[in-house]
């Protein structure tokens, strides 16, 4: 029976924890990742002419784990990345390598997590500005910080948006808080019921101008003495 080919993860520039993670554990179900990890030494010609055919036996089959672990490590590269590692000469250089790579990437990327976080911490409704429009305001900053790796549950989110209403929703933020368990409140419904307030206090302006107006017109339109 033909043997089952693993998958092979793809590594970008965003996924590079992730990836370690599943190529450890992959390394590990081919018993790969103590070369991966250690390496080997490799003899010069002089010295392994001395060796023993035992030696020979071990050496050849560091050589065999080796070059199959560097060949896993290959499939999960883009064109550029490989490039960067296609000097290597064991699959420990090129593991070692990936991780320079990578932790600078990975610095950028806090930096960046940092700026996010202190976004989302100061993003508030504005006056005049729609439920719609603030929830998609939030949710570019929510997906850039999952983008770099924040793992933000949505409980977080809904708790956020209704820390952050214009005092007009007041009222209502009480009464979501009082009749809904939040942890189990998505941030689906949390806005249709945020738009259902909006547009009812929208229809209650518009009845309360329109009222304004006609009295206006009656004192306007009423009888002189």
């Amino acid at each position: 029976m033909a043997s089952i080919q693993p998958q092979i993860p793809k590594l970008s520039k965003d996924n590079y924890e992730n990836w370690c993670i599943q190529m450890k554990a992959l390394f590990g179900s081919q018993d790969l990742w103590d070369i991966v990890s250690d390496g080997y030494v490799e003899p010069t010609t002089e010295e392994e002419a001395l060796y023993t055919a035992d030696q020979r036996a071990v050496l050849k089959d560091q050589r065999k784990k080796d070059k199959k672990a560097l060949f896993l490590v290959y499939q999960g590269l883009d064109e550029s990345t490989f490039e960067r590692i296609a000097e290597a000469t064991t699959c420990k250089q090129a593991w070692e390598i990936l991780s320079t790579i990578f932790k600078g990437v990975d610095r950028v990327k806090k930096v960046r997590l940092q700026t996010f976080r202190a976004e989302f911490e100061t993003s508030h409704m504005k006056e005049g500005e729609t439920i719609s429009d603030f929830f998609s305001r939030l949710l570019v900053i929510v997906n850039n910080l999952k983008r770099n790796g924040e793992k933000i549950k949505e409980v977080r989110v809904v708790e956020k948006v209704l820390r952050s209403l214009v005092t007009k929703f007041e009222y209502v933020v009480v009464a979501i808080e009082e009749s809904n368990d939040l942890e189990n409140l998505s941030i689906e419904e949390l806005m249709g019921s945020l738009q259902v307030h909006e547009q009812r206090m929208q229809k209650n302006a518009s009845s309360m101008l329109e009222n304004a107006l006609e009295s206006k017109l009656t004192l306007n339109n009423g009888p002189t003495q």
